[in-house]
């Protein structure tokens, strides 16, 4: 079947043209009251990325992603190996309230808050539009030779974006091992003794400043799944940046305005045709083809048709948030069953993931039967099984005087060190131990005995562990 003539821009992203080639994107300096929000939302959010890993709470930083040594710090809260769970439901959590959000409000996401997109155009576009001047000069500086003019400007356009790569890429270093580590490596022990470290910073900057001058929008169109899942979530009732066809199109259609024409009266939309919502866009759409896939919801359409509209005393919101609904059918926004159905959802977990964080032990105990031994028969009945332990110390401060006892047979714990030990602050603590039980207390030749942890004689963490003892000793 034959694609409609004004549905063939969907047989192809927008950024490669008739020939298959890259179509590079020249979009035009945004204004309006939408792009002074978002610039405002940006630079709060840029504030917040470059201070987080400097920020502590109780000793803690504030944002810690240390993979290598399984190591994370959520709002100042450490979370260990042992709190996997807990970080499994928080990544769930935060699915189920993107896809929640992509469903009501579309890519918005995109637009406003996600970091490509604010780097892109709050930091290396505007680098770009203060060093090359706006969209027409950009154009007429690659199309010119390469004489000093562009030399000069093309060198301090790459140079500052390969300093501000190195930045970033050195804010998310702090994000992986810490940024007291990261202050150590430059300040204290030099670049050059971590050369390894060095190298990956280098590795990772090369990538941010590929991904910045020249791959750019490509990121959303191609690489990123989010453009992708929006396909299957998206439906008429999703508020979304778009066009009003019914009113831009009427009876006639669109058409260039033509001063004290009468447009009621010719049948003429109020889309005057000026191309200034497709200059604008940063993915080099046009918006009045509807929804696609390039649309990162960024608004800045919005504004340059508001401004067109201004300007020929026509009324603004040609171009709006909206749904395909509230166009079409002139419907409002509504709670349909799906958006309860998700915020249902996300409203359990996100409430078992709160129950589950304040019942989270400040100590964490494993207690196992060493490989490999046998229990071992003793004077007067008794019966030893030797164990090691390890204890998690979750918190910013020392847990002292740390000792075990039996909770529920009767016998002793007899560390094979020291009967009373501190485990150090975000740390740990392994050993030996013994665990004897007179025989007569046992039930069968394995049973499941409860140990108690104390520190100075508070009881702060129960473990189970399996104890072995004679077959059918009874």
């Amino acid at each position: 079947m034959e694609t409609p003539e004004n549905e063939t821009f969907r047989d192809s992203i927008g950024t490669i043209n008739a020939e298959g080639k890259r179509a590079w994107v020249y979009p035009k300096k945004p204004n309006g009251r939408l792009y002074t929000y978002r610039k405002w939302v940006s630079y709060g959010l840029l504030l917040f990325l470059f201070t987080a890993p400097f920020i502590k709470i109780n000793g803690n930083q504030f944002l810690l992603f240390n993979v290598l040594e399984r190591r994370f710090n959520i709002f100042g809260a450490p979370f260990w190996p042992q709190d996997f769970h807990l970080f499994v439901i928080s990544m769930i959590i935060g699915v189920i309230f993107v896809t929640l959000f992509t469903v009501a409000f579309g890519r918005l996401f995109c637009g406003w808050v996600c970091p490509q997109t604010i780097f892109m155009e709050m930091v290396f576009r505007r680098i770009e539009y203060w060093i090359e001047g706006d969209r027409g000069k950009q154009i007429r500086l690659d199309k010119q030779p390469w004489n000093v003019e562009k030399i000069k400007k093309r060198v301090a356009k790459w140079t500052l974006f390969f300093i501000i790569s190195f930045m970033i890429a050195n804010v998310f270093l702090a994000y992986l091992i810490g940024s007291d580590r990261l202050i150590q490596y430059i300040f204290t022990e030099g670049p050059l003794t971590h050369m390894n470290t060095l190298i990956s910073l280098l590795i990772f900057t090369v990538v941010f400043y590929f991904v910045f001058a020249w791959f750019r929008e490509q990121v959303c169109i191609i690489a990123c799944p989010y453009g992708r899942l929006q396909g299957v979530l998206l439906d008429a009732k999703s508020i979304v940046v778009a066009y009003d066809y019914k009113r831009g199109e009427k009876e006639t259609g669109r058409a260039k305005f033509k001063k004290n024409e009468d447009r009621p009266e010719t049948g003429k939309g109020d889309c005057i045709d000026c191309f200034q919502c497709v200059h604008v866009c940063p993915t080099g759409i046009d918006i009045r083809n509807g929804t696609q896939l390039e649309c990162v919801n960024c608004t800045a359409c919005i504004d340059a048709c508001d401004h067109m509209m201004e300007k020929v005393n026509l009324p603004k919101g040609l171009i709006r948030y909206a749904s395909e609904d509230n166009i079409g059918k002139k419907e409002k926004f509504r709670f349909t069953p799906r958006l309860q159905g998700y915020t249902a959802v996300l409203f359990i977990l996100t409430g078992i993931f709160l129950g589950m964080s304040f019942l989270r032990n400040d100590v964490e105990a494993t207690i196992l039967r060493l490989p490999g031994q046998l229990y071992e028969r003793k004077n007067n009945n008794i019966i030893s099984n030797v164990y090691t332990y390890k204890l998690v110390n979750k918190t910013t401060t020392p847990i002292e005087d740390i000792h075990f006892e039996l909770l529920s047979h009767q016998g002793t714990i007899a560390p094979v060190t020291h009967q009373n030990f501190t485990v150090p602050k975000q740390g740990l603590a392994e050993g030996t131990l013994f665990i004897e039980v007179n025989a007569t207390t046992l039930s069968g030749d394995k049973d499941r005995v409860k140990i108690g942890v104390y520190s100075n004689n508070k009881l702060i963490e129960t473990t189970t562990t399996a104890f072995l003892g004679p077959r059918n000793y009874r």
